[in-house]
């Protein structure tokens, strides 16, 4: 059995404690973090005006959503073995700058493959701005306690970039359209770009050996096939189509894993994997963000097309679950000195069974959502705290690109498998059980496909007729919901006896 070794990945005299101009560090690096996590979530409470503006199949709709997770999760690794060789600084500038460019245009899409496009842009760039910052992190506090109260804010700023962009986005969404939510990015980008050259040291491997483009490509080719797959075996069975991507994802790992155990200087190093610590740490962080990603993509909708919310309303509703998220995350920090950590994190998954068990089983309200988001939350803070110090911590300050990039692969492919497969169980409930009278159909096949395009092709016939139009579609959302949440209630307690098992053997804190 593996064991999680501290002392070899911590000075051995005592590690220097953190400056002032360190904590000025971390604040910049929170920049960043606040673009990425804000993006994750702003575009949840966009989606019905997105649907009804640009019009969208239920396909493409589930795509805006995974598309820009499944690029970052396609470039991470990539990105965090880049940044490792020319420098973590410069990559996190070029990474802000391309962010930009690429908000602009999604802010300006006219078509449903517009925006697709630009939420690809994003990802690409996304996945250059979030290993630097967790790598970075890793080398400018090498106190271990100091450490992990700047990853827990780190996490906190994911949680608070998810509650400040709802807010920020509802508020624009009831002013302008809905390409406004895309247009917070330019503040922040151009506020960190220039604090980055001021606050932030460069870092970089010392001995980082040559960039494998090889090995790139085949993290490529194996990453978006295999997703690709995930996501249209969910959809529509196993076809043709999903069978071949498995093939060429499947045989796309094993030719990288055997390339990186040949390679003298590897993008990944396979034996953090032998560790149980380790493993377990970046599979808990996967599953946690799975059922988050699952949560708020049918959170906002039903706020919003079923209980009648405005877009701010909607985002205030889930704002104290937020909360509580990014306070969990510094809870833990403390709970973990008096608490084993696989007993917290075991727990931490319990919470969140728990809240997905009050979406699925109690009244279907906005009170119920808000409780249940609250009590997700909880477990999600604990969880993605803990997860990532206990991956930082395995791992030397100069291979921390590295470490990092895995640790943001998993959470950006939690994101991916939360949308695309709970996103998926309730678009093909909604599908299978909706009513659709003959005489409201329509002749794209497409309105039908989302609780949106339903909604809005009832309120075109008065009274009775567009009435139960409206009350199939509810009724068919609530069933979808009802499905997903036990979905996810089963990989969370399944989350909860591995984390109980495989993180035993980490180091008391």
């Amino acid at each position: 059995m593996s064991h999680v070794h501290v002392p070899s990945t911590e000075p051995i005299q005592p590690a220097r404690r953190a400056r002032p101009g360190d904590w000025g560090a971390l604040a910049v690096l929170m920049l960043p973090v606040l673009l990425t996590s804000v993006d994750n979530t702003v575009l949840s409470f966009a989606l019905p005006q997105v649907t009804t503006d640009l019009r969208p199949t239920g396909t493409q709709l589930l795509w805006i959503v995974d598309l820009y997770p499944l690029m970052l999760a396609g470039f991470l690794i990539a990105a965090g073995s880049l940044g490792d060789r020319v420098g973590r600084r410069r990559l996190l500038v070029l990474g802000a700058l391309g962010f930009g460019v690429a908000s602009l245009v999604a802010a300006f899409s006219a078509t449903p493959e517009m925006l697709l496009a630009a939420r690809a842009m994003l990802g690409f760039f996304g996945a250059a701005l979030m290993p630097s910052t967790l790598s970075l992190i890793r080398n400018i506090f090498e106190d271990a306690a100091q450490r992990r109260v700047a990853i827990a804010t780190w996490a906190a700023m994911f949680s608070g970039g998810a509650a400040l962009g709802p807010v920020l986005g509802g508020w624009l969404l009831q002013h302008y359209w809905w390409g406004s939510v895309f247009l917070i990015n330019a503040p922040i980008i151009v506020a960190f770009v220039v604090l980055a050259f001021v606050l932030l040291p460069e870092s970089r491997d010392p001995s980082p050996g040559p960039i494998d483009v090889p090995s790139i490509l085949l993290s490529l080719t194996a990453m978006l096939p295999l997703t690709f797959a995930i996501k249209k075996a969910a959809e529509s069975g196993v076809t043709d189509v999903v069978v071949l991507a498995v093939v060429v994802g499947v045989a796309s790992v094993v030719a990288f894993l055997r390339r990186q155990r040949r390679l003298t200087h590897p993008m990944i190093d396979l034996s953090l994997f032998g560790n149980r610590v380790f493993t377990g740490a970046i599979t808990a962080n996967l599953l946690s963000l799975m059922g988050f990603a699952g949560f708020m993509f049918f959170a906002a909708q039903f706020l919003q097309l079923v209980m009648g919310l405005s877009p701010l309303a909607s985002a205030v509703a889930l704002l104290p679950g937020l909360v509580v998220t990014v306070l969990a995350g510094f809870v833990a920090v403390r709970l973990v000195r008096h608490v084993p950590v696989h007993l917290v994190v075991a727990g931490s998954f319990v919470l969140s069974a728990t809240g997905y068990a009050i979406a699925a089983f109690g009244d279907p309200t906005t009170g119920s959502i808000m409780l249940a988001f609250a009590v997700l939350g909880v477990g999600i803070g604990l969880a993605e705290t803990l997860t990532n110090d206990l991956m930082l911590a395995g791992v030397p300050p100069h291979k921390a690109g590295a470490a990092s990039a895995l640790s943001e692969t998993a959470y950006e492919i939690g994101a991916v498998l939360g949308t695309a497969v709970l996103g998926s169980i309730l678009t093909q409930t909604f599908r299978r059980e909706l009513q659709v009278p003959s005489y409201a159909a329509d002749s794209t096949g497409h309105t039908f496909e989302t609780l949106g395009g339903a909604l809005e092709r009832a309120a075109l016939f008065p009274n009775e007729i567009g009435d139960t139009l409206r009350a199939s579609a509810i009724a068919a959302f609530d069933h979808g919901v009802q499905l997903t949440s036990a979905a996810a209630i089963l990989v969370a307690l399944s989350a909860a006896w591995m984390s109980f098992r495989m993180l035993r053997d980490a180091p008391r804190h």
